[in-house]
């Protein structure tokens, strides 16, 4: 993994690397230097990866997922509305996820994370396609999905209805599309408003309908984070962003469990995978996700200790990351959730001496458990070799 930064302008890009075969990926962490206001921010760091793109000579339909980190949605509405259209028009169609969990650096009215693939052989133009809420890429055997701002559409107020609702219908999405939640999810993101009243009603929605999906302790779940975010609508109380690849099979697959560092999320009440891993031919992608600073028996450590808890977290990290025989080293991108900002500075001598090159952001989001002071995802790369998989 190669890291380095960039200024054009009034923006700082954050950017890693992988490459192999000639099929790079690309994460990006973008945001303003000097403070503009919210309209303008969100221009400019659009604008940002638009020039970074060419001054690389990288097409600019490479980029397949963004996200904007945002502080403000109920007064940055106007700006919001068209956000999605100015990415789409940029990036000449990409996934496009809006959530409420500000960024908690100086100035930034937004941040925007960005992933790209950039193939420089006979593939290089990307084959993708924009269907409402979902991107679809379609590459070397397999069809990668990436889904965002699912909500609820049928008046539902409470979250166990909404996420009820959300599942149902992306499964139903998923169906259409010859993939399956159990066969083919790798990864969600559950963004809950308010999540100590409403998260209990996410989780029981979510567990009801793996069950009916044939997903148990027993057979697997769902690498997922469940954190506090908000949509630009009031009424929305649970928003989902998913990733799910047609064309994988089950024994490229393994599930992450470091049971000497964490215990096994089922016997706490909830359903997710701590991490999963996923091998092509060339490459093995895995995905942490949410983790925060609890032992081997499910038990809160370090509590209101946000400068211990996050050694904890990074220490879980690690052994996730070694049960798919990776490493700290091979991170490609990473965020920070934090429950109380003033933690921040807690927290950065950490961060900085362990993760210093890494693109990442902190926001300021509650996590689903209050003594949980800070919850931290991660995605890495890592070059294998697979000659029974196509490659990514």
């Amino acid at each position: 993994m190669k890291y380095f930064t960039n200024i054009i302008g009034n923006v700082e890009i954050k950017i890693s690397t992988f490459e192999k075969n000639d099929t790079c990926e690309l994460h990006f962490f973008i945001k303003t230097i000097e403070q503009r206001n919210p309209t303008a921010q969100f221009e400019e760091v659009i604008d940002g990866l638009k020039s970074y793109l060419e001054e690389s000579n990288i097409a600019k339909n490479s980029v397949v997922f963004s996200r904007f980190f945002v502080s403000d949605a109920a007064n940055q509405e106007a700006s919001l509305l068209s956000l999605a259209d100015k990415a789409l028009d940029a990036f000449d169609g990409c996934a496009v996820s809006v959530v409420q969990q500000p960024p908690l650096c100086t100035n930034n009215k937004v941040v925007l994370w960005a992933y790209a693939i950039h193939s420089k052989g006979s593939d290089k133009i990307v084959n993708k396609e924009v269907d409402e809420n979902h991107l679809i890429l379609r590459r070397k055997g397999y069809e990668h999905v990436w889904t965002t701002q699912l909500s609820t559409d049928n008046g539902a107020t409470d979250s166990y209805s909404q996420t009820q609702n959300i599942f149902e219908n992306y499964t139903k999405y998923l169906a259409a599309k010859g993939h399956s939640l159990e066969r083919n999810c790798l990864r969600t993101w559950l963004f809950v408003k308010d999540i100590d009243f409403n998260y209990g009603g996410v989780v029981t929605a979510r567990s009801e309908l793996f069950t009916t999906h044939g997903m148990t302790p027993e057979t697997h779940f769902i690498s997922s984070t469940g954190i506090e975010g908000r949509h630009i609508s009031p009424n929305v109380n649970v928003l989902m962003d998913a990733y799910s690849v047609l064309g994988v099979e089950q024994d490229q697959i393994k599930f992450l469990t470091a049971p000497d560092h964490l215990n096994p999320t089922h016997e706490y009440g909830v359903t997710f995978e701590r991490g999963t891993s996923v091998d092509y031919g060339d490459r093995r992608h895995v995905f942490i996700s949410g983790t925060a600073s609890i032992d081997s028996k499910g038990k809160i450590l370090h509590v209101e200790d946000v400068a211990k808890q996050v050694e904890r977290v990074g220490e879980n990290i690690s052994a996730l990351l070694a049960d798919a025989d990776s490493s700290t080293d091979d991170i490609a991108q990473m965020v920070i959730y934090l429950r109380d900002l003033s933690d921040t500075d807690a927290i950065t001598p950490y961060l900085d001496q362990h993760y210093g090159k890494i693109p990442k952001i902190v926001v300021h989001a509650p996590v689903c458990r209050p003594g949980w002071l800070i919850e931290i995802e991660c995605m890495a790369i890592q070059s294998s070799q697979h000659p029974q998989f196509e490659n990514f």
